[in-house]
C-alpha cells in the first residue's frame, strides 16, 4: 500500500489523521483515541497549538513541575522545570535548599553578544576585497536602521562587523562576521533579517554570497554561576576526603571526553528543563553549549571545582543565548507562566537561573556518583514509572512502595514481587 500522498497539509486535522490510520499504521485499535485524548477541550486554545508547527494531529505532553527554595544573588526563586526524566527535579529542589542555607547561588553574566556571518566566495586580490569592506562597512551599518531602530532604543543593535579571510581552511572562503547585542529578546529573526540585508549591499564583482545565518555558538554570550562554603558543611562523615572525591570527578571530566559527555548532559538536565518551561530554544543552546565544551580542542567538563584554605569552591561557565520577549515566550501560555513565577526576569536574569539550576543538577550528581553511587537515588524516583508500566493498582503500589522501602530498585525485581503479590491475592 503506498505512503506517498500530495497536499498532505491542506487535509484537516481529521483527515490527517484518517490517513495515517489507513495509510501508515494498517489501522491500529486505538491511534485515534490516543491522539483525540491529547487535544485540549478548549478549542482556542488547541488552535494556538496547532498553529506552533506544521502538520499537527495532536499535542505531545511532558511534566511540568517546579523545584522551590533557590536563592540566587540573595533573591528567592521558585524555577519552572520541564522533564520527564525521574529525579531531575527532586534533585535540584533538594540541592537547592542545601545551598540556600549556606549562601545560595551566585551568578554573574560575563557577556551577552550574539553572532551572524554573511558567508561568501571570492576570487580575486585580497587587497582589494579589503579596500570594498572598508569603504562600504559604514553603509552595511546604515542599510539596517530600519531594522535596528527598535532595538537601538532598548540598548542593542549591531556592535561591529569583522571581514575575516577563512581562505586556509577553505579555498576562496571569506566571511563578515557580525557582532549583535540582542537584549531580553533571543534575536533570531533580528539578526537573520539584519544580515540579509547586509548581503544585499555588499555587492561587489566577483563576490558570490553562499548564505547569510546567525551562529549558535554564542562563547561570548556566556554566564558563571558558583557555590562555596567550608569543607566541614559538605558531609556529616569524612567531609574532606568526600571533598576530594567530588573534585577529583570533575578532573576526571575535564580529560575524559566518555565522562565529559555524560556530565555535561546532566548539567543540561537542568538547564534544558528550564529552557523549555519558559518557551526558549533548547536545540539551540545545546548545540552552543557542547561546541563551548570543546573549544579546547578536547570534549571537557563545563564545570569546576577546588578546595582552598578549607573552603570547598564549586562552579560553571556556559554560553546561554535566551530571550525573555518575542518568540514562543509572547504565544505558550505555559512559558507566560513560567516567566511570571520567575519574577519576570531579564534575559540576563534567566541565563543566571538556568546557570544555576544547570549547577544544580551537576552537584546533586556528582554528590551521588561519589557517595551512595547514582542509581540509589534515580531508582527511587524511578520506582513510580516503574509501577505504572506494571499496570499497578493503587493497593498494590502501596504495598510494594512499604516491601522495597529499604531495598534496591530494579525492574526485575519489582515485577516478580508483584507477580508473587498476584499469586497469594488469586
Amino acid at each position: 500500500m503506498s505512503r506517498e500522498i500530495s497536499g498532505f497539509s491542506k487535509l484537516s486535522k481529521d483527515e490527517k489523521i484518517d490517513w495515517l490510520d489507513a495509510k501508515v499504521l494498517t489501522k491500529t485499535s486505538d491511534f485515534k483515541e490516543i491522539l483525540r485524548q491529547y487535544w485540549n477541550a478548549n478549542s482556542d486554545l488547541q488552535s494556538l497549538h496547532d498553529d506552533f508547527i506544521e502538520n499537527t494531529i495532536s499535542n505531545f505532553y511532558l511534566p511540568y513541575a517546579v523545584a522551590p527554595n533557590f536563592v540566587i544573588n540573595n533573591k528567592k526563586y521558585v524555577i519552572p522545570m520541564v522533564i520527564e526524566e525521574s529525579s531531575v527535579v527532586a534533585a535540584a529542589a533538594m540541592v537547592a535548599k542545601f545551598w540556600a542555607k549556606r549562601g545560595g547561588f551566585k551568578t554573574e553574566v560575563i557577556s551577552t553578544d550574539k553572532i551572524g556571518q554573511v558567508h561568501f566566495m571570492y576570487k580575486s586580490a585580497k587587497t582589494e576585497l579589503e579596500a570594498y569592506f572598508k569603504k562600504i562597512k559604514p553603509q552595511l551599518f546604515s542599510t539596517t536602521s530600519a531594522l535596528t531602530k527598535n532595538m537601538k532604543n532598548r540598548g542593542g543593535g549591531i556592535l561591529d562587523i569583522e571581514l575575516r579571510d577563512k581562505t586556509q581552511v577553505l579555498k576562496d572562503y571569506y566571511q563578515l562576521h557580525v557582532r549583535f547585542e540582542t537584549k531580553d529578546s533571543m534575536g533570531a529573526n533580528f539578526i537573520n533579517s539584519c544580515l540579509e540585508q547586509i548581503a544585499n549591499t555588499f555587492k561587489k564583482e566577483g563576490i558570490k554570497i553562499v548564505m547569510s545565518i546567525l551562529s549558535n555558538y554564542t562563547p561570548n554570550c556566556l554566564v558563571r554561576a558558583e557555590v562555596s562554603c567550608p569543607v566541614s558543611d559538605l558531609y556529616k562523615e569524612a567531609p574532606m576526603y568526600y571533598a576530594q572525591k567530588f573534585v577529583e570527578a570533575i578532573k576526571i571530566a575535564q580529560v575524559e571526553p566518555y565522562r565529559a559527555v555524560t556530565h555535561n548532559k546532566g548539567i543540561m538536565n537542568g538547564v534544558d528543563a528550564v529552557v523549555i518551561a519558559t518557551g526558549n530554544d533548547f536545540r539551540a543552546i545545546e548545540a552552543g553549549v557542547h561546541a563551548y565544551a570543546s573549544r579546547k580542542g578536547q570534549y571537557q567538563s563545563l564545570s569546576g571545582a577546588e578546595i582552598k584554605d578549607g573552603i570547598f569552591k564549586f562552579w560553571i561557565e556556559l554560553p546561554l543565548s535566551v530571550g525573555t520577549v518575542g518568540g514562543l515566550t509572547a504565544l505558550h501560555p505555559l512559558a507566560k507562566i513560567s516567566l511570571a513565577l520567575l519574577q519576570n526576569p531579564s534575559a540576563k536574569e534567566l541565563m543566571e537561573i538556568m546557570a544555576a539550576a544547570g549547577l544544580a543538577q551537576n552537584f546533586a550528581a556528582l554528590r551521588a556518583l561519589t557517595t551512595k553511587g547514582i542509581q540509589h537515588g534515580h531508582m527511587k524516583m524511578h520506582f513510580t514509572n516503574i509501577l505504572n508500566q506494571l499496570k499497578t493498582t493503587p493497593s498494590e503500589k502501596e504495598t510494594l512502595k512499604q516491601f522495597f522501602k529499604d531495598k534496591t530498585i530494579t525492574h526485575r525485581d519489582v515485577k516478580e514481587a508483584l507477580e508473587k503479590l498476584r499469586t497469594l491475592k488469586s
